[in-house]
């Protein structure tokens, strides 16, 4: 498996998105090689159905958009329409913690990721206090790991991964939360939904 995340309208498919996802954030690093992948804020929308997971804090979501993934009991789930794709958000009730998940349309991970940081008109480094923690890539995934200045919910810290999945589908996974949480604490969800994220219809291992 692998991972990723962005879309550019017009010139690539995912300015929209990306404009939807700017004010979102987290922090840490991933393995490096093959993983598994997955979009931002939005109102709620279809419920998924779910079933207990090995870990009971864990739970197995079948998320309409067409994948399965573990996502943390007690999360709530709201799904946006983005330009190209849906964006699907797991949000923390207590604690101000977010995974986001969508597909991408460019060509690689990185390629994505590039686009989505330093795009002159929405790229996520225009933003303030914008600082890059940690920087990693493998062969088919690319992550960033940065910080910034959220005006109402003031410093956030993003890990934001872009990947290919099991079924040759590039997705992004970002995970964000306050930058005063450990990091540990923002990595540890979005390294399950990785780990976990499988599309429709694919044999995952």
């Amino acid at each position: 498996m692998a991972f990723t995340v962005a879309v550019l309208v017009g010139v690539s498919v995912g300015a929209g998105v990306w404009w939807f996802l700017r004010g979102t954030s987290i922090g840490s690093r991933t393995p490096a090689d093959p993983a598994p992948a997955l979009t931002a804020p939005s109102t709620p929308s279809r419920s998924p159905s779910s079933s207990a997971s090995p870990a009971s804090e864990y739970r197995r979501l079948q998320d309409p958009v067409g994948y399965s993934v573990d996502i943390p009991s007690g999360w709530t789930r709201s799904e946006k329409q983005g330009r190209s794709a849906p964006v699907v958000v797991y949000d923390a009730p207590s604690d101000g913690r977010r995974l986001q998940v969508f597909r991408i349309a460019e060509d690689t991970p990185a390629q994505s990721l590039a686009l989505a940081e330093n795009d002159p008109g929405y790229g996520f480094a225009r933003q303030p206090g914008y600082q890059v923690l940690d920087r990693a890539r493998g062969t088919t995934w690319a992550e960033l790991v940065y910080r910034y200045d959220d005006a109402d919910l003031g410093a956030r810290r993003v890990v934001d991964h872009r990947f290919q999945a099991a079924d040759g589908t590039l997705y992004a996974i970002r995970a964000a939360g306050p930058a005063s949480l450990p990091p540990t604490l923002l990595r540890e969800p979005l390294t399950r939904a990785l780990t976990s994220f499988c599309p429709a219809d694919t044999e995952c291992r």
